[in-house]
């Protein structure tokens, strides 16, 4: 093994110019934490906001990304031999120690997740944090093989949307996603989605009752503070809205859950860092296995290398991406 690698490093809070590729020391190894050559990594948006200055935790310079997939390359723990297939996300990767965006990375072990797949490294480059956050989502709201009920997806376009189309036609659930951008709507067709909104500003229920009268029964909203009210009013009485996603923020100004949640109508969330390391591996492996299959359809948008992080940025910052965006660290494996 090398003693140096290359590494996409935040120097400090800014725009994607403060990504830059550098050479340094491969992390050593130290009890309970093992080295994972990374294969691929998957970008985010809480990465993008890391970066902008968003995460006052977090110092700079950092090595960004909160997830990745890999070999292992150094192992700390008998579970993990070296050369074994594993993921890895959040736990504070990319945060608290540097992540994914890079040619190696030390990790500690309860985050490790050992997989067993035939997939490319991109495609499963894709599935962690994505897939993770969208099936935990799904089984929020109750989401089940063979269930039947009507599904809207707001910000269907986002990565975690395409994601939790992919799952919800595999399921047999007729489904409603948004996207803001008409260009798009080919590509949520595509991951499964039956009918097509567009979310322009304007309120959603006119086209949206003109499919369903009475409402979607589920609603997961990846949009967040600015439309999550406006869920709760679109799904039927008695229906579910999940909250997984925050690319409108987090908080609701003056949010009065008596008057503003409907009576009978049930708000819940999730939280990808709950399903970390041992409790979210098998789920990960059920994932792996339906993409196996072809039951579940990933939508990788763009493959991009780590020279080429800077522009995965600007990318993934001028919205343009329809589905998850990756990167491999290694040109051997793109």
């Amino acid at each position: 093994m090398a003693a140096t690698m290359r590494a996409a490093v935040c120097v400090r809070a800014g725009g994607p110019e403060v990504l830059e590729v550098r050479e340094l020391p491969v992390p050593q190894v130290r009890e309970g934490w093992s080295l994972v050559r990374v294969r691929g990594a998957g970008l985010n948006r809480s990465e993008l906001r890391t970066r902008q200055g968003h995460s006052p935790s977090v110092t700079f310079p950092r090595v960004l990304g909160i997830e990745c997939v890999g070999t292992v390359a150094v192992s700390t723990d008998p579970r993990l031999p070296e050369g074994t297939t594993v993921a890895a996300v959040m736990g504070e990767m990319g945060r608290e120690f540097d992540g994914g965006y890079a040619e190696y990375a030390l990790l500690p072990n309860p985050l490790l997740m050992p997989l067993t797949t035939t997939l490319p490294w991109d495609v499963l480059a894709a599935l962690p944090e994505t897939y993770l956050t969208a099936q935990g989502s799904l089984d929020a709201l109750g989401v089940v093989p063979g269930g039947t009920g009507r599904l809207l997806i707001r910000g269907g376009t986002s990565s975690v949307g395409m994601a939790a189309a992919s799952i919800a036609a595999g399921h047999g659930l007729e489904t409603a996603a948004t996207t803001r951008r008409p260009d798009k709507a080919d590509a949520l067709t595509a991951a499964g989605v039956d009918h097509v909104l567009l979310d322009d500003g304007e309120p959603l229920a006119k086209g949206l009752r003109g499919i369903w009268p009475e409402g979607p029964d589920l609603v997961l909203d990846l949009v967040g503070a600015d439309t999550l009210l406006e869920s709760l009013r679109l799904v039927r009485r008695g229906g579910t809205v999940c909250m997984s996603g925050s690319l409108s923020g987090w908080l609701i100004p003056g949010f009065e859950p008596i008057a503003m949640i409907p009576s009978g109508t049930r708000l819940t969330a999730f939280h990808s860092n709950d399903i970390k390391g041992d409790a979210g591996a098998s789920v990960l492996r059920r994932v792996v296995r339906e993409v196996e299959t072809g039951t579940y359809r990933p939508n990788v948008d763009r493959v991009f290398a780590l020279d080429d992080i800077v522009a995965a940025h600007r990318f993934m910052e001028e919205d343009r991406a329809a589905g998850k965006l990756v990167m491999l660290p290694q040109p051997a494996y793109r």
